[in-house]
């Protein structure tokens, strides 16, 4: 892993692959490090004959940090009541990152897949950066922001350890919660996932700043009608946090979009998840791909 300056931050990223193959970038969610794309997904795809890039968002894993907030409680609260507020940074200031990493590795256009907060920030990619963008995949996201079920949202709410071991706890509990019914992981893997990312980086406080940003955003629909990235739009039938009308929402904001509901998949990547999400990502970029074989005389993909 290294970084590289991109957007006016450095953003840490891992790519796997031959440099010269098509490239599929994946955005992950709020306060997720680049670690929370399974291994085995990167992997995945690289044997279908792409590059795979996963990076930190600003303001987590090794990114660059955002300045200390102030009264970040107070200004959520505000947020949830659609009050005006402004946040530290903007899921379109996370887009910008994302193109910016783009231009630092040379990528000048790929496919971008999306997790949740990930699938709002790669929703943005494609809508104001068509040239960009080959194909979109967005992952049990919304183009506005939608209300979780209750017990979920207070468990979102609860304000974060600053105990390492006692973050790692609240989070296998989160985790379990959100999980769905037909592909739940175990103890033993949340745990190892999660004391992985633990390990790795810990920043209580980005997690606030980031679902402001989500709170704060404005709805997406309008942009995503002018989207023409052929676009792939999974969803999990048990997802409580981001319920599948967020996928819903989605697919039908988008001219052409697939969406695909999973039964029993809910808001999260556990291994047994694994190929079934290689085998749906895969196809829809290899699909892509065959589509723009063909160009005219002359055209060029836009380059950084």
């Amino acid at each position: 892993m290294t970084s590289v300056g991109a957007n006016g931050i450095a953003i840490e990223y891992e790519a796997f692959g031959r440099p010269d193959a098509p490239a599929i970038l994946l955005v992950m969610g709020l306060g997720m490090q680049l670690v929370a794309w399974p291994d085995s997904l990167c992997e995945g795809l690289v044997a279908r004959g792409f590059r795979v890039v996963r990076f930190d968002n600003r303001d987590v894993g090794l990114s660059t940090r955002a300045p200390p907030s102030r009264g970040m409680t107070a200004k959520l609260a505000r947020a949830f009541f659609k009050l005006p507020v402004r946040p530290p940074y903007t899921l379109g200031d996370m887009a910008r990152d994302t193109v910016g990493l783009m231009d630092a590795l040379a990528i000048g256009a790929a496919h971008i897949v999306g997790a949740s907060m990930g699938g709002m920030i790669a929703q943005i990619v494609a809508a104001e950066h068509p040239g960009r963008t080959r194909s979109l995949t967005s992952i049990m996201s919304s183009p506005v922001a939608v209300r979780p079920r209750p017990k979920v949202l207070r468990a979102l709410l609860r304000p974060r350890p600053r105990d390492p071991e006692a973050a790692v706890r609240q989070m296998v509990e989160f985790f379990k919660l959100v999980g769905g019914s037909d592909y739940p992981a175990s103890d033993a893997e949340l745990k190892a996932k999660i004391e992985r990312s633990v390990r790795r980086s810990y920043r209580p406080d980005s997690f606030a700043r980031q679902l402001l940003a989500i709170q704060t955003a404005p709805s997406r629909v309008p942009m995503l009608h002018g989207v023409r990235a052929p676009t792939l739009v999974l969803h999990g039938s048990d997802d409580p946090l981001v319920p599948p009308v967020g996928g819903e929402m989605t697919a039908a904001a988008i001219p052409g979009a697939r969406l695909r509901i999973v039964p029993g998949m809910g808001h999260f990547l556990p291994e047994a998840l694994v190929p079934l999400l290689v085998e749906e990502i895969a196809s829809h970029c290899l699909s892509a791909e065959s589509a723009r074989a063909p160009r005219r005389a002359g055209e060029s993909e836009e380059t950084p």
